[in-house]
C-alpha cells in the first residue's frame, strides 16, 4: 500500500496530544504535524502577538511546539511543505485555504461553550465562526467525518445543524480511559476544586466573584483548591481569589486530571474538565443542568478512541 501523507493540526496541548494519539495508530503512513494556523488578517494578528490568548499563539502555541520537539515529530508549519491526502484537526473554527480541498476528519476537542447570545448573533449575522468560540464546533460542514465523545454530544451537534451521516461516536482521546487517573501522586484529597474558565478572554461574560463564592459554598468547610485555566489572565485571577477566598490554594500549572480524581466535588463553568469529572463520576456544580450534563458523559472504552478514529481515517485514503 502506498504511504499517504497526513497532516495533523494541533492547538491547545489537549488538542495536540489528541492528534498524536490518533497518529500513533497510523504508522504505515507519512505523518506530519503543525500548530493551529489561519490566513489573512487573523494570521497577521497572530504573528503580531495580538492573539496570544488563543490557540493561534502564546502559551498554547509554545506548548504544542515543545511537544512536537520532545516527541521528535515531523513538523510542517502551516502545512506548506507537502500535498496531503488527509487532514485531521480538533477545530473547524478556522479552515485554512490550503486544506479546504482535502478530506478532513474533525475530532471533538472536549466541552463546547454555551449557546448564548454570542452564539445566536454569530449564526444570525453569519459572522466568522471563531467569534462564537467552541459553540460553533462542527458548523463549518467542511469535513468528511466528525468524531464525537458520546451519543449525547451527537444529538447536541445534530440539533445545531450538523449532518447526522457525518457524525461518528468514536469516543475521544484524553477522555476515554479516565479511571486510570485515580492512581496519582497529587498530595491533596477530599477537597472542593474550582476549575476556572477563560470565558472573559473569549469575549464572553463571567461573574468571577459569584463563581468563587459558589465554590466556597460547595466546600462547606473543606479545603478549597482553584486550578486556573491556562488561557486566562492568571494575575487577575489570583487577585480575585485572594480577595474573596484568602485561604484557598491556587494552582496555575500542573495537570488538572489528578486533581479532579482526588477531589470531593468540582465547581466549573463549561470547561472540558467537566467531561473529566463526568467520566470519573464526581459530583459537579456547573452551569449545565445535571440531567443535561449526564447525557454528555464521554464514552469510556479503555483508551481505544485513537484507534477507532485512525481506522476511520483509513477509509478516506
Amino acid at each position: 500500500m502506498k504511504r499517504k501523507k497526513i497532516l495533523f493540526i494541533g492547538g491547545s496541548l489537549n488538542q495536540t496530544t489528541m492528534m498524536y494519539r490518533i497518529a500513533q495508530h497510523l504508522p504505515e503512513h507519512d505523518l506530519w504535524f503543525t500548530s493551529y494556523y489561519a490566513d489573512g488578517l487573523i494570521r497577521k494578528m497572530a504573528e503580531g502577538g495580538l492573539l496570544d490568548f488563543t490557540i493561534l499563539g502564546g502559551h498554547a502555541n509554545w506548548a504544542t511546539e515543545t511537544f512536537f520537539q520532545n516527541q521528535e515529530l515531523q513538523v510542517d508549519y502551516r502545512g506548506e511543505r507537502n500535498d496531503y491526502d488527509l487532514v485531521v484537526t480538533c477545530s473547524d473554527s478556522i479552515i485554512p485555504k490550503n486544506i479546504r480541498s482535502k478530506p478532513i476528519v474533525l475530532v471533538q476537542e472536549g466541552m463546547v461553550t454555551p449557546e448564548n447570545w454570542v452564539y445566536h448573533l454569530v449564526r444570525a449575522l453569519r459572522l466568522p465562526r471563531y467569534m462564537g468560540n467552541t459553540s460553533m464546533t462542527g458548523l463549518s460542514h467542511r469535513y468528511q467525518k466528525f468524531c464525537v465523545a458520546s451519543e449525547g454530544f451527537k444529538e447536541l451537534f445534530i440539533r445545531k445543524g450538523v449532518r447526522p451521516e457525518c457524525i461518528e461516536v468514536t469516543g475521544i482521546p484524553n477522555f476515554d480511559n479516565l479511571s486510570t487517573h485515580f492512581n496519582n501522586d497529587f498530595p491533596f484529597e477530599d477537597f472542593v476544586l474550582g476549575a476556572t474558565s477563560c470565558l472573559r478572554e473569549a469575549w464572553q461574560y463571567e461573574d468571577r466573584k459569584a463563581f468563587i463564592f459558589k465554590t466556597l459554598d460547595e466546600a462547606g468547610g473543606r479545603q478549597v483548591i482553584f486550578k486556573l485555566h491556562p488561557n486566562e489572565d492568571h494575575e487577575r485571577a489570583k487577585r480575585e481569589i485572594k480577595r474573596y477566598a484568602p485561604h484557598a490554594l491556587i494552582f496555575e500549572k500542573g495537570d488538572i486530571v489528578p486533581m479532579i480524581a482526588n477531589c470531593h466535588s468540582m465547581v466549573t463553568k463549561y470547561s472540558s474538565v467537566l467531561l473529566v469529572a463526568l467520566g470519573l463520576d464526581k459530583p459537579i456544580i456547573s452551569d449545565l443542568k445535571p440531567e443535561v450534563a449526564e447525557t454528555l458523559r464521554p464514552v469510556q472504552n479503555g483508551g481505544r478512541s485513537g484507534e477507532h478514529i485512525a481506522e476511520l481515517c483509513r477509509t478516506f485514503m
